[in-house]
């Protein structure tokens, strides 16, 4: 055989291979879509009702293109409170309809649901409220509340600051610069670490506290607000260095086991007690910077945060303005009354966090200190609100009965479907919601 004749060979064989090789690969691509479409609706856009209505979730879900037909399985019921068993409705030409019962007095049902296509578990958690406006909160206002708190902080307030401030250029922005924070808070020599990101600009801003969530991990610098214009402190709450290498961080972090239940059957003793006042010192010592505006102060959080928002913007006078994202630590109390309460979600039944009778009393008695409803009575500054109903953390519920007490004007923003997270576009416009009343463009 020629040579020419094996070099064409050659070519048709690779161009045989090429195409072999392509018609595989078309037959195993990625999908641009899920093979199961689905979507969960109320007969109430905003999945609010009236006591005594009944409202209905239908769910409509497609396999491939094609109707589904097959079993729904869901148990409704009191928000956090759901029956053990699942009840079964058919789903035809691709949808299914349950009726979520209704109640007699202001609140939110639940329904967990789910159904199954090959073998794959599809589950949604629908809660819908029933007159929110209308819920109080079982949390009772201590006679010497505020007594307890003016004293804490003046307390806190004879504690010299002491504060040590590290640059960190390797955390900057194009526009912020960043330094890590160390503050004494409190007796004892505690603690409190953070990030200050700050516009590079050299102009005046206003000053912004960023408290953290629930745990006690590490936390890490964010520029989002300083490149907004704020000069952003964001805080740890436990004393932990979070620049410190991680055999020694951890072991720190370790030995704070559940801080959530230490000293919390007195008053005096409890873990949060330090807390809240450190939050507080930390906005004293934002307002000693030389390029604070001179005029406005802002906190900002979530969950734990949120909560930690509420309380620094009741107990510091100096604060103007908040924005807080679900927060928790509302209506403690809720669980007692057979009803949701918020995070850390005590007496909740079957729960982790349950006691004896008259251990369980005393600790009834110690947390309306430290409620966040009890703050709330006392705000006087204008707030925006985020929280979505579908949040299995810090109830809705609890997160009602705290906004209904405030006196203080307050933008509230539902996100029916969000559970415990935020949306960036909400996150946006709180953002700018905080801009527009600390007067930036």
């Amino acid at each position: 055989m020629s040579g020419k004749c094996l070099s064409m060979i050659r070519e048709l064989c690779v161009v045989l291979a090429l195409w072999v090789s392509g018609t595989a690969a078309g037959q195993i691509t990625k999908p641009s879509r899920s093979y199961v479409d689905w979507m969960v609706t109320t007969d109430h856009a905003d999945r609010t009702y009236h006591q005594g209505e009944h409202p209905t979730v239908t769910v409509e879900a497609y396999a491939g293109g094609r109707p589904f037909e097959g079993t729904l399985f869901y148990r409704c019921g009191d928000e956090m409170l759901l029956p053990e068993g699942y009840q079964q409705a058919t789903f035809h030409d691709g949808k299914a309809t349950v009726d979520l019962g209704t109640m007699p007095q202001p609140g939110f049902r639940a329904c967990d649901l789910y159904f199954v296509v090959e073998g794959k578990r599809y589950k949604e958690l629908v809660k819908v409220a029933f007159d929110p406006t209308a819920i109080q909160s079982y949390t009772p206002m201590p006679k010497d509340f505020s007594r307890f708190w003016k004293q804490t902080l003046k307390a806190a307030e004879r504690i010299p600051l002491e504060a040590k401030v590290t640059r960190m250029s390797k955390y900057d922005s194009d526009q912020s610069a960043v330094y890590l924070v160390e503050l004494t808070v409190g007796a004892h020599g505690r603690k409190m670490f953070g990030y200050l990101s700050k516009p590079k600009d050299g102009k005046p801003h206003p000053v912004l506290l960023y408290p953290p969530g629930a745990g006690t991990r590490r936390i890490v610098p964010e520029n989002i607000y300083s490149d907004q214009g704020f000069i952003c402190l964001k805080i740890e709450i436990h004393g932990n260095n979070p620049e410190l290498p991680d055999t020694e961080f951890n072991r720190k972090r370790d030995s704070l086991g559940s801080y959530i239940m230490m000293g919390i059957e007195q008053r005096d003793d409890f873990y949060y007690r330090d807390v809240y006042a450190g939050c507080c010192r930390c906005v004293d010592w934002l307002c000693t910077l030389p390029d604070w505006d001179g005029r406005n102060v802002v906190v900002t959080g979530g969950s734990q945060g949120g909560a930690l928002t509420v309380i620094t913007a009741a107990l510091n006078p100096k604060v103007t303005a908040l924005a807080s994202f679900y927060p928790a630590l509302c209506d403690l109390l809720g669980f007692r009354h057979h009803r949701a309460g918020g995070w850390p979600q005590y007496f909740r039944p079957n729960g982790s966090l349950s006691w004896p009778v008259t251990q369980a009393d005393r600790i009834a008695a110690v947390l309306p200190y430290y409620d966040v409803v009890n703050f709330a009575r006392t705000l006087t500054v204008p707030g925006f609100y985020n929280f979505g109903y579908a949040d299995e953390t810090c109830s809705p519920t609890s997160v009602w009965a705290m906004l209904n007490v405030i006196t203080a004007p307050k933008t509230v923003e539902i996100t029916p479907t969000s559970g415990h997270w935020r949306f960036i576009e909400v996150n946006d416009r709180s953002v700018s919601w905080l801009k527009h009343m600390t007067g930036q463009p």
